[in-house]
């Protein structure tokens, strides 16, 4: 049975480990994982927790064996928000990133964003694929995300809500 649940500070070490994995963290900059201290840890929670619901960060569980994250932050300016999804290896190719990352959709679009973006490595095949699956479309950086000098090894996808519900 998958859970997905708004991360508690119960949850911080499981998060801390996923984070720590090389493997989970090469395609965003870390081939060697992120290493956080615990006091860094709590940091972080703290500003999760300060930012709900405008953003907010979600544990996946299966049969009770924490899998990984998804996440959203919603600029409120331009009412879109950035998501994340980082699993173990032994979860993916299940249909586990799918839903937590449909979750993370449906509370970012809940609370206030029109649009939900991602920003994968293109090296990232599988990510690419789950976004498209999902229903995100490539598209230009926009201004307001990166500038015109600024160079980005990524690729920009966006599902607007509008689309989402059209679809559904």
């Amino acid at each position: 049975m998958l859970e997905i649940k708004e991360t508690t500070i119960d949850d911080i070490k499981n998060v801390q480990q996923l984070w720590a994995d090389g493997d989970v963290m090469k395609f965003v900059g870390f081939p060697d994982g992120l290493h956080e201290t615990d006091e860094e840890m709590k940091s972080w929670f703290r500003w999760i927790v300060s930012g709900r619901p405008v953003l907010n960060h979600y544990s996946i569980f299966e049969n009770g064996q924490y899998c990984g994250e998804s996440f959203y932050n919603i600029d409120k300016t331009h009412r879109s928000a950035a998501l994340d999804i980082k699993l173990f290896s032994f979860a993916r190719g299940r249909g586990i990133a799918t839903s937590g990352l449909s979750y993370a959709i449906k509370e970012a679009f809940r609370n206030g964003a029109e649009i939900v973006w991602v920003d994968p490595n293109p090296e990232n095949l599988k990510a690419i694929a789950l976004y498209e699956r999902l229903g995100f479309q490539k598209k230009g950086f926009p201004k307001h995300i990166v500038s015109g000098s600024e160079i980005t090894n990524s690729i920009y996808m966006e599902l607007r809500k509008i689309d989402r519900i059209a679809k559904c």
